[in-house]
């Protein structure tokens, strides 16, 4: 018999054990990339609130928000809580047989805080499900009789066939097959959504236009569509029948300030809206799109065709409950509303940097508790580098913010216990993204730290870097 490892003996692993497990077993070009960092020469062992403990004993500020999941922060305890509950009555998981009454009670739940008719959900797994399943429900409601899709040029909506197909990221720079009819028009721009709704037509003349997918904020980007382009496209949309369907799996639950970004203007309503990440309160792997209740129900909504979009653990009763008990904290423990304070702080003292470090820092850009620089690099960034990198890489503009970018972020982590990521489309960004149950002063403590380094220099930050045995890895990806 093989010898099969415990969840002790996976808690007692070292770094090194632990990185040779990944390099043999999960992904070798993954683990060349965390390690490529200082955090990844540690473990994570316990977290709460906004703070991760690791193994070496330091405490270490996380403002990373779990890249969307972790609204709540680490570890709720109303969350774990309704968990226990869960497990401890011994409740029925997953039967196709019997109803759920928490999946019933959080569609009810999100229907009583969206607006308009959005009443009806379905509840998979990840944002990228949600995303087929909300194309695939415009497509029915056509009944196959429309066959084009329009998306944005710059878009991050997953990494499944489907949604990849209607991603205009350069994240996504391997192209797999794709969905036929799918279109991009430019980001927050009216005009070439115009144009191709008059070049999306069928021979009779009628629109062949069965959906229209986008991100009313673009957190690979930070940059939020106008109230003037949504209200246009909705008013296109109704013109042509089209489905609109706005993907907030990052935006939503309260991230950009609002409970979902397109909320803050009154009246605008989407077809269907996607939603994920935070939704399972940083504990659940729960997504769901939800659908204007008319939608729906000319998609799906008679005996014969109501199963004809299911997954297997649509209705996975304690992910329900931990969503249920997630939305509940939003709104008892007024999380939206921390969301909007916390990006007045961020926004104040992000652009009090800029001021300072005009020559370093050369945008600021989010809303709520989601915001970024964009650093500069410079000539002379090029000069001091020139003799450690290859030439070809330094022509690459996107590898040298990458190389700034990390080289700040490492040095944030190496030295100020702060944890940051990067954004990437078409630009690389330096993001800030806290829990929404962080405090001011641990905003304060993340904006000095950040200014700390900073006044290090860029240059002097990614000399350090090349400089470091880290450094061979990040070539290593780089290349």
């Amino acid at each position: 018999m093989p010898r099969l490892l415990t969840t002790d003996d996976a808690e007692q692993l070292s770094i090194q054990e632990l990185w040779g497990l990944y390099r043999d077993y999960v992904n070798p070009g993954q683990i060349a990339m965390i390690s490529s960092f200082s955090f990844g020469q540690e473990r994570a062992v316990r977290a709460e609130g906004c703070w991760i403990e690791t193994d070496s004993g330091r405490r270490v500020l996380d403002f990373t928000g779990g890249m969307g999941v972790l609204n709540h922060g680490h570890n709720h305890p109303r969350i774990l809580a309704a968990r226990a509950r869960y497990q401890q009555a011994q409740r029925l998981e997953v039967h196709k047989n019997y109803l759920c009454p928490h999946l019933a009670a959080l569609s009810h739940n999100i229907a009583q805080l969206l607006p308009g008719d959005l009443d009806i959900s379905y509840f998979p797994n990840s944002g990228a499900e949600a995303v087929e399943g909300a194309l695939k429900l415009a497509y029915k409601a056509h009944q196959g009789k429309r066959s084009q899709v329009l998306y944005s040029n710059l878009s991050y909506h997953g990494k499944l066939l489907g949604s990849a197909s209607v991603s205009g990221s350069a994240e996504l720079h391997f192209r797999y097959p794709e969905i036929p009819g799918c279109q991009p028009f430019v980001y927050n721009d009216l005009d070439s959504v115009k144009v191709l709704f008059e070049q999306c037509r069928k021979a009779d003349g009628s629109s062949d236009l069965y959906a229209l997918i986008v991100e009313p904020f673009s957190a690979s980007t930070l940059t939020a569509c106008s109230e003037a382009f949504l209200r246009g496209v909705r008013e296109l949309c109704d013109q042509e029948g089209v489905i609109l369907i706005f993907d907030e799996v990052f935006s939503g639950w309260g991230k950009t300030g609002t409970l979902f970004h397109f909320m803050r203007y009154d009246g605008l309503l989407p077809d269907i809206v996607v939603t994920s990440k935070s939704l399972g309160g940083g504990k659940a792997s729960i997504a769901g799109f939800v659908a204007r209740a008319p939608v729906f129900k000319q998609a799906y909504g008679n005996l014969n065709d109501a199963l004809l979009h299911s997954t297997t653990y649509n209705g996975f009763g304690e992910e329900c409950a931990t969503a249920l008990e997630a939305v509940n904290v939003l709104v008892d423990e007024g999380l939206v509303e921390r969301s909007a304070a916390l990006g007045t702080q961020l926004q104040q003292g992000l652009n009090a940097l800029q001021q300072r470090f005009p020559e370093r820092v050369l945008e600021v850009r989010g809303s709520g508790a989601l915001w970024g620089l964009k650093l500069a690099t410079g000539s002379t960034l090029l000069e001091k580098l020139t003799g450690l990198i290859p030439l070809p890489l330094l022509q690459n503009e996107r590898f040298l913010q990458k190389l700034v970018t990390a080289a700040v972020i490492n040095e944030c982590y190496r030295g100020e216990d702060l944890l940051l990521y990067h954004a990437e489309n078409r630009e690389v960004l330096l993001v800030l993204s806290p829990p929404l149950v962080a405090g001011e002063a641990d905003v304060e403590q993340a904006l000095m730290s950040l200014e700390h380094v900073l006044a290090q220099g860029v240059i002097a930050l990614c000399v350090k870097f090349v400089r470091s045995k880290l450094f061979a890895k990040f070539m290593e990806l780089a290349g």
